[in-house]
Order: C-alpha cells, then sequence, then structure tokens
C-alpha cells in the first residue's frame, strides 16, 4: 500500500490543523493505521492509532484530550485532527499502516510509512 499525507503547515500555539493519508489500493480495511512524529535527533514516536473498523484507537499520553484519530474506509483515508497545538508538537508526522494490532504499532511495528508532513507551531 502506498501512503500520502497532507495537511502539515506552521500554525500558532493553540491552533489546529488536521492531517489526511490517503492510502491506494483496495485492502485499506485490512490495516492498522497510525501517526507518528520526528523531531531532529529523537526517535520517531507514537502519535495515535485507530483499529480496522475505526472503533478503537489509542493516543500517546501527550496529545491525549488534543488529538483524534479517525478513518474513513469508503475513502481510504486517515485523519488526524490536532487541537490546542503546542509548539512541542512541531515535528514531521508519519502515517502509517500495519496489518497487526495497536499494540503492536504502538512498538514501532509497521509495515508501511508514508512521506512525511511537516508541522511547526509557533509561540
Amino acid at each position: 500500500v502506498q501512503l500520502q499525507a497532507s495537511g502539515g503547515g506552521l500554525v500558532q500555539a493553540g491552533g489546529s490543523l488536521r492531517l489526511s493519508c490517503a492510502a491506494s489500493g483496495r485492502t485499506f480495511t485490512s490495516y492498522v493505521m497510525g501517526w507518528f512524529r520526528q523531531t531532529p535527533g529523537k526517535d520517531r514516536e507514537f502519535v495515535a492509532a485507530v483499529y480496522r473498523n475505526g472503533y478503537i484507537t489509542a493516543y500517546a499520553d501527550s496529545v491525549k484530550g488534543r488529538f483524534t484519530i479517525s478513518r474513513d474506509n469508503a475513502k481510504n483515508t486517515v485523519y488526524l485532527q490536532m487541537n490546542s497545538l503546542k509548539p512541542e508538537d512541531t515535528a514531521i508526522y508519519y502515517c502509517a499502516a500495519d496489518t497487526g494490532t495497536i499494540a503492536t504499532m504502538k512498538l514501532g511495528g509497521v509495515d508501511y510509512w508514508g512521506k512525511g508532513t511537516q508541522v511547526t507551531v509557533s509561540s
């Protein structure tokens, strides 16, 4: 599967952005979908994931209550709504797809990565 992320940009602290990730192919529902982020000099870190049916989600503690992940299986797209953004949310955000579970994705078990999209939050 090929993943194409979009929606990054520059926003002031307290603002919002919505990231989108469009997946190619006809097996979108085979994948747990998620988002990771990375800043220079640091490992890529888990942000959020959503199960195949869209009803089960998981979040990093640092984004709980501020970010919402969702998916539209009819459009082969996963979204990350980011509210109350903080400067520490600044990173390159990557879309991910995995045939395993949310638990394995949180540990970095990812089958496919998309190209990243830059999110910059100014103070």
